[in-house]
């Protein structure tokens, strides 16, 4: 069964969450300790996150410096396979624009269809750190609705270049993302559920919501998606609070806002520990009232918040 029918068809809100793979050069047990505190919860899926190729500038010797291609965190596909043989809970590679080109993208389908993992969220991805806006890779894609068209043609059975492909046996599956507040790049509301609809026309059976921490700004989202003939599952993405520095850092970064209650009590927090537990109580706060309205599942940001993670989920499943 892939996500979008579990999402579909479940009678309860669905439990899942979000994995990170590790810095080059580190072992994937980070990965799978995070999976050993979460799964007593069922998880419905798990999300592995993807991220871009970039170029940097080394000093190869004083005042010389050089471009290098660098990957950070590479490995989301055999990350998406080890969780699946581990521990045979569905899995959901993140497939970017940003840092690919479309023959990468292309690789990328190719061995995920081997391993027989068709479940995807199918994103743009952020800018480069090195540029002002997003560029796209060259011979990549600007929008993550090219990169749609692109999986759509693969499950049709057409490579890039136009030749056939024998033997598509089960065709990728995807959903996107949105953006209860706005994406930070739209010119207003509107144009960015344009986009979004977009999106859903195109393919993707179901939403995943970047964090937010006014339930407010989730349900009035999904009543405009309504309003805009989106009619796919919204899922609901939430991180707890973890330190201090989240104060300025999530709303800088996400383009969110805290609601004032949650503002009000942030600044009283002195120390980090303060503020774990403040985020963890607010998130159980928002996974409650989201479990009551019996949203699809409540999507998990665990990146630096797993014992957070943990803990909230315990409250609430």
């Amino acid at each position: 069964m892939s996500v979008a029918e579990i999402l579909k068809n479940n009678k309860e809100t669905a439990f899942s969450f979000e994995v990170l793979p590790p810095i080059k050069g580190n072992s994937i047990d980070k990965v799978f300790n995070t999976i050993e505190k979460l799964k007593k919860f069922n998880p419905a899926y798990i999300n592995i996150t993807t991220h871009r190729t970039d170029i940097v500038y080394k000093e190869t010797e004083p005042g010389i410096f050089r471009q290098v291609i660098e990957r950070k965190r590479p490995g989301t596909v055999a990350i998406a396979a080890a969780i699946k043989a581990k521990y045979a809970i569905p899995t959901v590679p993140h497939i970017i624009c940003s840092g690919f080109s479309k023959a990468e993208i292309e690789y990328e389908l190719i061995d995920l269809s081997f391993l027989g993992i068709t479940d995807l969220l199918v994103l743009r991805g952020d800018k480069s750190k090195n540029d002002p806006r997003f560029i796209a890779s060259l011979n990549g894609h600007q929008y993550a609705c090219e990169l749609q068209e692109q999986i759509n043609e693969f499950n049709d059975g057409h490579f890039i270049d136009g030749s056939s492909i024998e033997n598509v046996v089960t065709p990728f599956s995807y959903g996107t993302a949105g953006y209860p507040e706005k994406h930070e790049e739209a010119m207003n509301l509107d144009a960015d559920l344009r986009a979004l609809k977009n999106k859903v026309d195109l393919g993707a059976q179901y939403i995943v919501t970047q964090m937010f921490f006014d339930n407010s700004k989730y349900f009035n989202f999904v009543e405009r998606c309504r309003s805009f003939g989106i009619n796919v599952p919204i899922v609901p993405g939430l991180k707890p609070l973890t330190s201090l520095n989240h104060q300025t850092m999530l709303p800088k970064t996400f383009h969110i806002d805290f609601p004032e209650p949650l503002a009000k009590e942030l600044e009283k927090c002195s120390d980090n520990e303060s503020a774990r537990n403040l985020g963890i109580e607010w998130c159980v706060y928002q996974a409650k009232e989201l479990k009551a309205a019996n949203v699809p599942s409540i999507h998990f940001y665990s990146m630096n918040a797993v014992t957070s993670v943990e803990s909230v989920a315990a409250q609430v499943y």
